[in-house]
């Protein structure tokens, strides 16, 4: 339940005084004279002036408790911004808020042969604003300055201390004289995860006003996962596939080995992902684990291309140790869009959720078109259906057999 705060109550006060004050004045002088008319002409102004001008300066302004628990002051209504760090770009895209932007990183600039950000095919005005410093949060206080924005949102450096991110956010701030708001990127691999990234969006969505829209695209995430769970939560153990996913990009493109323990879309379609119980994050197997574990479905991500001859892709063709697997054998093996690019891209890991589903259980997904499914899904997060566009980028290998 939203409450009035003590400023904006003050103010209310003031003004209901001043009508009164105003109404009575009238009422016991009768008709004024130009003169004095011209003399009070906007008498809430002096007023304000005279009595009240700390209120309704106060109320130009709020308060914002951030994700490593800072209390920053704001404007009321902000107006410009820059986001600092991996993934703060894309969180303000998926608020709907990409008008606010004055100043990008340096990676936001680059021309890139692959682009695999959707919310950057989405906007790709996003490369003409003003340089604010090196990507990965490494900002120059100086250049902030030049631009002049009224806030700051910056993504904590993921794996660094609450207290170290905190630390980085005061500095900033003290450096540039803008307000910084900080906050953690967060995950979906599991609830204490996702609770940082909600918090995070609506961190965001409080500051740039956008609270609904937060709401909105929590609420569209948590309905997504729901639909996918219950469409295969059924199914006995006995029948859940054996899986595994490679070639997994992380701070660049990989190859076989690469892969992740907690890969969210085989968690959603209850599939039985072979490398699970290695952790939570990524992580780099041995080849003989995955010939060991020799997986009934194989799903690359196809941002391995990127290492040149095929990648991943490459390895299942020409690697004697692996060609004699179960998946590569029986031609279960398929590409799925990559989804670590400048950290996470949360609708292309749902977008790949569906693509799973339907090649691993086909009857309880016929209603689903994954291409359209991930044009609907990419409309949402980024406003334009830029799947085609995304898919292109990786020779169109994603959401189909690769044949080996």
């Amino acid at each position: 339940m939203k409450t009035i705060s003590s400023v904006k109550f003050k103010k209310i006060i003031f003004i209901g005084m001043l009508i009164l004050t105003l109404i009575a004045s009238s009422g016991c002088t009768g008709e004024s004279s130009p003169a004095e008319n011209a003399e009070h002409e906007n008498p809430a102004e002096d007023a304000g002036t005279a009595t009240g001008t700390d209120e309704l300066t106060e109320s130009a302004e709020k308060t914002v408790t951030d994700g490593f628990g800072r209390t920053v002051t704001i404007p009321g209504n902000v107006e410009s911004v820059v986001c600092s760090g991996a993934g703060s770009l894309r969180y303000l895209v998926y608020l709907q808020s990409q008008d606010l932007v004055v100043g990008v990183d340096s990676l936001e600039k680059q021309e890139a042969e692959i682009e695999g950000r959707p919310y950057a095919l989405a906007n790709p005005q996003l490369k003409d604003y003003p340089l604010i410093g090196e990507f990965r949060g490494k900002d120059d206080p100086e250049k902030v300055i030049d631009i002049g924005p009224q806030l700051v949102l910056k993504a904590g450096t993921t794996g660094q201390a609450p207290a170290a991110n905190a630390a980085e956010a005061d500095s900033l701030q003290e450096k540039t004289g803008v307000p910084v708001i900080s906050f953690p990127y967060g995950s979906l691999n599991n609830d204490e995860r996702k609770a940082e990234m909600y918090s995070s969006l609506w961190i965001m969505g409080e500051a740039v006003g956008k609270e609904e829209r937060a709401e909105e695209v929590i609420a569209y995430i948590d309905a997504t996962m729901e639909d996918l769970e219950k469409r295969t939560a059924d199914i006995p153990e006995s029948e859940r596939k054996n899986v595994y996913v490679g070639g997994v990009s992380s701070a660049g493109a990989h190859g076989i080995i690469s892969t992740e323990p907690a890969y969210a879309p085989f968690l959603w379609v209850n599939a039985n992902n072979v490398a699970a119980g290695m952790g939570a994050d990524h992580a780099d197997i041995a080849k003989e684990a995955l010939v060991d574990w020799d997986p009934e479905y194989i799903f690359i991500d196809t941002g391995t291309l990127q290492l040149g001859n095929e990648g991943a892709i490459g390895e299942l063709k020409t690697d004697s140790s692996l060609t004699g697997l179960s998946a590569v054998k029986n031609g279960n093996v398929y590409g799925v869009i990559p989804y670590n690019f400048y950290s996470t891209n949360y609708e292309s890991v749902l977008a790949n959720a569906y693509f799973v589903g339907k090649v691993l259980y086909p009857d309880r997904f016929e209603d689903i078109d994954p291409e359209a499914k991930a044009d609907e899904i990419y409309t949402f997060f980024v406003g334009k259906p830029v799947f085609s566009d995304l898919n292109g980028q990786y020779n169109d290998t994603g959401f189909k057999q690769i044949p080996l």
